[in-house]
Formats: structure tokens, sequence, C-alpha cells
């Protein structure tokens, strides 16, 4: 009997990042399941003869539909990519409070909140693999990235709190901190920052998610590898 084909969640799956990590999980065998805001999951989704579903990460009722409708679709959900857009940008105490709310909805609780419903499905399967897309500046905050550092700080200890909790059921969780992507324009002065000398590509962080996703790193959980051409400088 054939081997049942892994199903792979990506929220954010419609562009940029997101996108190139649809694609490379396609090559490598994966069905698909995207979210996004945007028309674009469902572009996408098409490409790969995945599903496509619009909505957005910071609301429950959207991630609870997107569980749903792959889980109608699939029948397993063995992997899951969690991606988002960039939250609010500001200076330190300019930031409002809903703006503050706003990028926890959207970097930590849209992680628990699939977590709540897809750990059980998991477990019943046998195990799972989660990566979590973050950023280089949760280790060294940017000034001009506060709601972001602060908030993925968190989201990675809730990554090594969910990984030691379910390590024992064969179910993994790993962050991904990218540094400057070429799915952003960058300015310039941020090339002399950056060690290797140049912007890194969405397809490198892509590459480095279907990693962390395979069995190839079924050694790792709870850690957070960071992808950013060296310009972090702690050890």
């Amino acid at each position: 009997m054939a081997q049942e084909k892994k199903v792979a969640i990506v929220t954010a799956g419609g562009g940029g990042i997101g996108r190139a990590i649809a694609l490379e999980l396609h090559d490598r065998g994966y069905d698909l399941a995207l979210m996004s805001r945007s028309e674009m999951c469902e572009k996408t989704a098409a490409e790969v003869g995945g599903l496509g579903i619009r909505g957005s990460v910071t609301e429950a009722q959207d991630l609870s539909r997107l569980v749903e409708a792959t889980m109608a679709r699939f029948g397993r959900i063995d992997s899951v990519v969690c991606h988002t857009a960039h939250p609010p940008k500001g200076g330190l105490l300019d930031i409002d409070d809903e703006a503050w709310h706003s990028g926890l909805d959207m970097l930590i609780l849209n992680v628990v909140r699939l977590a709540r419903k897809i750990t059980p499905i998991m477990e019943a399967q046998g195990g799972g693999t989660w990566v979590n897309i973050s950023t280089f500046a949760a280790f060294e905050p940017e000034q001009a990235l506060p709601v972001s550092c602060t908030l993925r700080a968190g989201l990675s200890a809730f990554a090594k709190l969910y990984a030691d909790r379910y390590a024992g059921l064969n179910i993994r969780m790993n962050n991904v901190l990218p540094g400057f992507i070429d799915s952003l324009t960058h300015s310039d002065t941020v090339l002399s920052r950056i060690p290797m000398g140049r912007i890194g590509t969405v397809d490198e962080i892509a590459k480095t998610t279907a990693f962390l996703l395979s069995d190839d790193s079924g050694y790792m959980t709870g850690q957070n590898l960071i992808v950013d051409g060296g310009i972090t400088r702690h050890l």
C-alpha cells in the first residue's frame, strides 16, 4: 500500500517567504493548505494543487476554518508553518495599546491557537512538526522593530515550552529566524552590516524550513535557527 502523502499548513502562504515555502514543500511531495488575507493564497494553492483559504492569522475563527478545511480535504495534518505579515512599527513609546495587542494576536496567539487545534490531531497520528518564522531581531533587538522583537522573543519561549511538553509524543517545534531577506526592499546601508555581504533569499529560508520539518532534523526541537548571513553577533 502506498504511503500517505504528508500534509502541511502554511499561513501567510500566498507571497514572499510563505509562497517560497509552499513551493519548496510541494517539490518535496507535500499536499498543501495555504491561508492569507488576499487571493494570493488561492493562486499559489492552484499552482500546487492544494487548498487556499482566505483569512487572517489574527482571527481565531479563520484559523479554525483553516484546520477544519484541511482535515476535510486531506484527512490529516503532518506539518505546520506559522508565517505572518509584518507587525506594527513605530517609535518604542509611540506604538499604542491596540497595535501591541494586534501584534500579540499576529505573532504569538496565532501559534497558540493553531497548536490547540492541531496538537490532538498530530498526537492521534503519532507525531508532527512545526516551524515558526520569526526574526533574527528576537535575540538582538532592533529599535525599528519593537513589537516584532519583543513578541517574537516571547514566541521563542513558547516554542521551547511546547517542544519540551510534546517531544515525547514525537511532535517537534522549532523557529527559523531570518535576517534581511529579498521578500522586502532594503536600503544599501543594510549590506554593510551583513558579513556575507548580500541579502538572503526566500528560497534559502524555504529550504531551511523544509529541513526542520523533515526527518533530517529528527533530533532537533525547541531550537531557534538563525539564517541571517552572520548579522547577529552573540555566541
